[in-house]
């Protein structure tokens, strides 16, 4: 039997460096109309998964972001400084913080909202509705697994 030469690497067939291009340009399109607000794309998602569940546990944090404890905790610092959140310690487990919005930050979320509303808008009309909401479901598929 003989032994196939290996495949040359096709750099534009790599899966990983197509979903960092699209993230980039994706993620410049939310920062772009998010600018007015002074948040990031990475900001608002945090002030969102916040938003949605008060008294949020950073390590579920973590997870819903899909990113390390560390990590967390480093992109929360500018958003506890500029006072938009709140970082308690959990009175059942003190060693445990529990995140939530202060009114400046409740405030600041729902002016941002309308911008990343405008983003949102301006992806879907470029990829189309229907492509948007099946990306976004394969996408999490992806991210869940193990």
């Amino acid at each position: 039997m003989t032994k196939q030469p290996a495949k040359p690497l096709a750099i534009l067939d790599c899966n990983c460096l197509a979903v960092r291009q699209a993230a980039r340009a994706i993620s410049s399109v939310y920062d772009r109309h998010l600018a007015p607000t002074g948040l990031s794309s990475s900001q608002f998602s945090i002030l969102a998964a916040i938003h949605e569940r008060r008294d949020m546990p950073v390590q579920e944090l973590a997870d819903a972001l899909v990113m390390d404890r560390t990590s967390t905790v480093r992109a929360l610092q500018p958003l506890t400084r500029d006072g938009y959140v709140l970082q308690q310690p959990d009175p059942a487990y003190p060693r445990k913080l529990l995140l939530s919005l202060t009114a400046e930050g409740r405030a600041t979320y729902k002016q941002a909202r309308k911008h990343w509303q405008a983003a949102q808008a301006e992806f879907e009309a470029g990829v189309g509705p229907a492509e948007a909401a099946a990306l976004r479901q394969q996408l999490a598929a992806w991210s869940r697994k193990p």
